[in-house]
């Protein structure tokens, strides 16, 4: 069994404030809500139908910093599927997901955000919240493989041949 630990999230909600909290992982992101633990110590159940996205973050800041590196100035280095998340607002965000279908999470998708070395670390957004789902490019294509080089010849003899 995995285990367990509490991650700072900003919850962002359509046309509310946003949450600060902890959830705890796994767990935390259930089948039908987030339940975000508050700062004050209170625990919230935030229905999917309401959360547009969950930030996890380094540290509580106020506002929406998302919305300041919402998209990739340049193709993604990391490898993965580089993805335009389109939400019921027609608002947008860009990340990169995970090119392993394992790792798809049957409630939301998780994203590397286009700037993880700043505030956002990943971002979860629940299905519920997305209008749609744009594949913009796959980073790293196992499809294209390097040409093998050819095997040198040795120019010892074979014994047991």
């Amino acid at each position: 069994m995995p285990a367990s630990t509490n991650k700072k999230v900003l919850l962002v909600r359509f046309d509310r404030e946003t949450l600060a909290g902890f959830v705890q992982t796994p767990g935390g992101l259930g089948d039908d809500a987030v339940e975000l633990l508050t700062p004050e110590g209170s625990l919230l159940r935030v229905p999917y139908s309401q959360t547009k996205l969950v930030c996890f973050v380094r540290d509580f800041e106020v506002g929406e910093s998302w919305r300041n590196h919402r998209s990739f100035s340049t193709r993604p280095k990391s490898p993965g599927l580089w993805v335009r998340l389109r939400f019921r607002d027609s608002d947008w965000i860009e990340g990169v997901l995970p090119n392993n279908l394992m790792l798809l999470e049957p409630h939301g998708v998780t994203v590397t955000p286009p700037d993880p070395s700043f505030q956002n670390q990943r971002i979860f957004v629940p299905r519920a919240a997305l209008e749609t789902v744009q594949v913009l490019g796959v980073i790293g294509s196992p499809l294209r493989r390097p040409p093998k080089k050819e095997a040198v010849k040795s120019t010892q003899i074979d014994l047991f041949e």
